[in-house]
């Protein structure tokens, strides 16, 4: 059996125009890491707040956060040498968010994360966060919103405490209009449940157990006391209604063309699946762990360990998703009960293109640069 890989860290772009809230979105998932430990990429150190101190810095400079959390400043030549250093197993983090603003345009940052070299990092999703207050007058003065919008894995319509009803409506119509299939969640104050980016790694070592409160803590019982629906459980109650989670579980092996034509049109706003997916015949040795978030796709086979139940078990996440539709379609992706073997071995190369290297053992350069190019377009 091959060695286990090396469990690859996300790195999720978080872009928006000045004084759309997402600085402040940065530094609530930051406060609200449950445990998780985050790489920061911004270009400057000065707007980032933690531990109740404003942390200070230049380029070329990397700070700790004082809670298991780093922080970079740098400039876009310098992207792929702090990811290095990001992700070097000394620093243990579980998640990296890059800020945009400053760096490049925000597709220019997703293709150099989908063309990068680095084994060790996988992309997250493009995070656009809008001003729902200024929308409007933000399109005017920068018409290429319109562009970052139709790039967007997620959106987030911020501020719309400061908008009515009918104006918030109209302003997620038009945003859905702008973003395609992306997701779009509303907002206040940057306030959206970390879960929907990233997975929370809850630690049982000394530095996360239960002790004296932290800043974090603080900081966190700070935003209850300035909101009166906040029962002192923080907001993860109703953050959680901005989405949904929808699971599913199948014994019977999945077709793999029936599969893929799922994923391809999977619905409006679906953010993220993940899982392990069984296609019996198609690959009896290995399941694949799917990990999809927005147009992105990627499967990374695995040996199945002895005795290991063959299953596909998924979790779906978005908003505005039909949960019942979703199962339906999944249960219609299930393989015949005695499927011809050839063909579904043949029916795997719609799955194989999104296998990424080296798991591909034959592949040529140009194959992987497909694989790359067909994870952009997906």
């Amino acid at each position: 059996m091959p060695p286990p890989r090396t469990p690859q860290i996300p790195v999720v772009v978080l872009a928006g125009f000045l004084g759309s809230g997402k600085t402040t979105l940065l530094n609530h998932l930051l406060r609200n890491r449950a445990g998780t430990r985050i790489g920061v990429i911004v270009n400057d150190f000065g707007a980032i707040e933690i531990d109740a101190m404003t942390v200070s810095g230049q380029v070329g400079s990397t700070v700790s956060l004082g809670n298991g959390c780093l922080c970079c400043a740098v400039d876009a030549s310098e992207l792929d040498t702090f990811l290095e250093t990001l992700t070097r197993p000394s620093a243990r983090l579980d998640v990296i968010v890059i800020e945009a603003s400053g760096l490049a345009e925000p597709q220019e940052l997703v293709r150099m994360l989908l063309a990068s070299d680095n084994p060790h990092i996988l992309y997250g999703g493009l995070v656009e966060v809008v001003d729902a207050a200024e929308f409007d007058a933000t399109r005017q003065r920068h018409p290429e919103l319109d562009r970052h919008l139709a790039v967007a894995d997620l959106v987030v319509l911020n501020k719309t405490d400061r908008v009515g009803e009918d104006e918030r409506e109209r302003l997620r119509a038009t945003v859905a209009e702008l973003s395609g299939p992306a997701a779009v969640i509303s907002a206040e104050h940057g306030r959206i449940d970390p879960e929907l980016l990233f997975d929370p790694a809850l630690r049982p070592d000394g530095e996360e157990m239960a002790g004296q409160l932290s800043f974090e803590d603080l900081l966190r019982q700070e935003e209850c006391d300035e909101h009166e629906e906040c029962d002192g459980h923080g907001h993860a109650d109703h953050l959680h209604a901005a989405y949904e989670s929808v699971d599913f579980t199948a014994d019977a092996p999945m077709d793999p063309r029936r599969f893929m034509a799922f994923l391809d049109s999977r619905p409006e706003g679906l953010y993220r699946i993940k899982g392990f997916v069984d296609f019996g015949a198609g690959d009896p040795g290995n399941t694949y762990a799917l990990h999809a978030v927005g147009r992105f796709l990627r499967f990374v086979p695995r040996p199945w360990a002895r005795g290991e139940q063959h299953l596909t078990q998924l979790v779906m996440i978005g908003a505005g998703i039909d949960a019942d539709a979703l199962r339906e379609g999944l249960a219609a992706c299930r393989a015949e009960p005695e499927p011809d073997a050839a063909d579904t071995e043949r029916a795997m190369w719609g799955v194989l293109r999104y296998v990424p290297e080296p798991a591909r053992e034959g592949d040529t350069e140009a194959d992987a640069a497909d694989v790359q190019e067909a994870a952009a377009e997906a």
